[in-house]
């Protein structure tokens, strides 16, 4: 699968929150939406990249965008990460990696000479009407909330 095309509606999906709540696209119509995808809770990147969009939380918010984490971990495994780093984020569970490969984030992954499938970093912003508006893949974990706020707010500001 390939990444969702910028200016095209952004696949649907419908995946429990840590608390098991089910959340879908439709949640978030009438926001913007920064969607990440992550390989894993509680590793260095990920746990950076969660502190990051926390700290940067109340900004989104007033832009008018909401922050939700999808990885394949469990909730029960959220709910320890949200608990363990004070997190103020939607953190989705997506077992089945059915979303991941909806967005084209699920793909072939090397690490020190070994090779497996895994989650690419990736973020997604998606407008008010579901419309994807900017796509950063692979991340650079360093200064990315950041980037995406500024993004958030350039393209809210058109």
């Amino acid at each position: 699968m390939s990444l969702p095309t910028l200016n095209f509606k952004a696949p649907e999906f419908l995946l429990p929150d840590q608390a098991g709540k089910k959340f879908s696209l439709k949640d978030a119509k009438g926001k913007w939406l920064v969607l990440y995808f992550y390989p894993k809770d509680d590793t260095p990147g990920c746990t950076i990249e969660a502190i990051d969009f926390t700290k940067l939380g109340k900004e989104l918010a007033k832009e008018g965008a909401l922050i939700w984490g999808v990885s394949p971990d469990n909730e029960r495994s959220h709910c320890k990460f949200i608990e363990k780093h004070a997190l103020s984020l939607t953190l989705l569970s997506d077992k089945d990696k059915v979303m991941a490969q909806a967005y084209g984030v699920w793909s072939l992954k090397k690490f020190m000479g070994r090779e497996y499938m895994g989650v690419v970093r990736s973020t997604f912003l998606i407008d008010p009407k579901g419309i994807v508006r900017a796509v950063w893949s692979p991340v650079e974990v360093k200064g990315h909330a950041q980037a995406v706020l500024e993004k958030v707010s350039e393209l809210r500001n058109k």
